[in-house]
């Protein structure tokens, strides 16, 4: 008699991992700027380091409670995410205060980077001495991408 596979290995081969191209597919309306596919590697990179250090914030509610407080980093947004009124608030509060934004295409890459297995759609990478040059670069490139109207 031959073992069954457990249902978590069946799903995970019946969901390859998407291409950045196919997961553009998936974006809301509002996914301005939008990261390329390099800026959005540079990032993950990031946020992996950041979440070693413990510097990083996630999920929409801890995100929004220290933009408020006056906290500097910059702020990464899941693309895929639906339904929008769950976190179409953020990038202006960001706007509002002058943090940088950008979005990228996938939640699950998002909360994968940040060493979770559940997906995120909110994550600020705030700055620190361990990985300074990582988070300017992606500092400069993300202040550089141009805002939405």
């Amino acid at each position: 008699m031959a073992r069954e596979k457990p249902e978590a290995a069946a799903e995970a081969e019946a969901t390859p991992e998407r291409s950045y191209r196919e997961q553009l597919d998936f974006l809301n309306p509002i996914a301005q700027p939008l990261a390329s596919r390099k800026l959005t590697r540079k990032l993950y990179k990031c946020i992996r380091k950041a979440a070693r250090q413990k510097q990083i914030r996630r999920g929409v509610k801890e995100v929004q409670k220290f933009i408020n407080k006056g906290e500097k980093g910059i702020t990464v947004l899941a693309g895929d995410t639906l339904p929008i009124d769950v976190y179409c608030h953020i990038p202006i509060m960001c706007e509002d205060r002058s943090l940088p934004y950008a979005y990228v295409p996938s939640k699950s890459d998002l909360g994968a980077a940040a060493g979770s297995k559940r997906p995120t759609c909110v994550i600020m990478i705030k700055p620190h001495e361990e990985y300074q040059e990582t988070y300017d670069e992606c500092l400069e490139e993300v202040s550089a991408l141009p805002l939405p109207l």
